[in-house]
């Protein structure tokens, strides 16, 4: 069995999911983990049995037995620091999205991958989900013929807009929505976009901060389809971290509908009444399985580079996504149509 030695960077909600997932996974002989919060990192770093726990991520980022990391450390605007000197000394990542602030430095992180021959994944974790594998297949098999209209409608709860608007000035395009361009661009694949609109508003958060409530992105690909991907944070307060969306696929010979709400297993208690336990958004260890796709995604990462595999979502994907919301932030602010020049 070829068993690799992996590095967790922020070990938070998603770091602690993906740690978790690692100690599960045979492929992984040791386990290291980098978390600044004293408290935080004793909890993971006992839960996952980790060989090593520092506050200081020069420490894994440098040890030469170390053969990848996965960097889910916050704020987002931060991580390029990390991910550079990962690359500078060889390691193979997955990384939260996304790759980097600026195109400028995904490019850079692209030109380390090739020159050393490395593995670069992004934290696109919808690619994993059954039912979202499903509707790329069903698309590319052209179960429905030609797609026409592709819409997807994401919401979460406030209490997850508040961390967010917390840490970043990230633009719900950039936050949530990302995972809903990323998930259309790859079932329309070869297709490219052509053009960006969007809008943004809110009557919550941006009373309080630069940061808008929802954000409804609508892009022309080089064919004519046309795609429409809604995200917000302004969702009550459910169950913890309540994550629902909505998803219709036209075509000239069907149609795609899934409801993706989580609401087939309810919990209703007279402390706390009705909740969705398998609803949250990255998908929470449940007794020996997980909730969710993250852990599947991690596994995935795990077993490309332990057998020398393409990971699935890649860096070059990543950028796309990254041109299309960056497009839809300009749109925001300008009100006009973006054109995009792709290669």
């Amino acid at each position: 069995m070829n068993q690799i030695n992996l590095g967790v960077i922020g070990a938070g909600w998603v770091g602690g999911i993906r740690a978790n997932a690692c100690a599960a996974n045979p492929l992984v002989d040791e386990l290291h983990i980098a978390e600044i919060d004293p408290a935080r990192a004793a909890e993971i770093g006992a839960q996952a049995g980790a060989a090593r726990v520092t506050a200081d991520w020069t420490e894994i980022i440098g040890s030469p037995q170390i053969d990848a990391v996965i960097i889910a450390s916050t704020p987002e605007s931060q991580r390029f620091p990390i991910l550079r000197a990962a690359l500078e000394e060889g390691k193979h990542v997955l990384i939260e999205k996304p790759v980097a602030p600026t195109l400028e430095e995904t490019d850079e992180a692209i030109a380390l991958c090739d020159a050393r021959e490395l593995k670069l994944a992004v934290g696109y974790t919808r690619r994993f989900d059954p039912k979202y594998a499903f509707i790329n297949r069903a698309i590319k098999a052209g179960d429905i013929g030609d797609p026409v209209t592709c819409l997807v409608s994401r919401n979460i709860t406030r209490e997850i807009g508040d961390k967010i608007k917390g840490r970043s000035k990230m633009s719900p395009a950039a936050m949530g929505g990302t995972h809903s361009i990323d998930f259309l661009l790859w079932c329309l694949q070869p297709r490219l976009p052509v053009k960006v609109y969007s809008q943004q508003a809110g009557k919550l958060f941006n009373k309080v901060s630069d940061t808008p409530d929802h954000q409804w992105i609508m892009v022309t690909m080089d064919d004519g389809t046309t795609i429409a991907a809604g995200s917000g944070w302004v969702l009550p307060l459910g169950y913890p971290q309540y994550s629902q969306s909505w998803i219709e696929i036209v075509g000239t010979e069907g149609a795609l509908t899934v409801d993706d709400t989580h609401r087939e297993i309810s919990l209703n208690t007279v402390e706390n009444g009705i909740r969705y336990p398998l609803s949250s958004m990255p998908g929470e260890p449940v007794d020996h399985v997980f909730a969710g796709a993250m852990a599947d995604e991690t596994n995935h990462f795990v077993t490309a580079v332990a057998h020398d595999r393409p990971v699935l979502a890649n860096a070059r994907e990543a950028r796309l996504v990254m041109d299309v919301t960056m497009a839809a932030d300009l749109s925001a602010e300008t009100g006009e149509p973006v054109s995009l020049s792709l290669p």
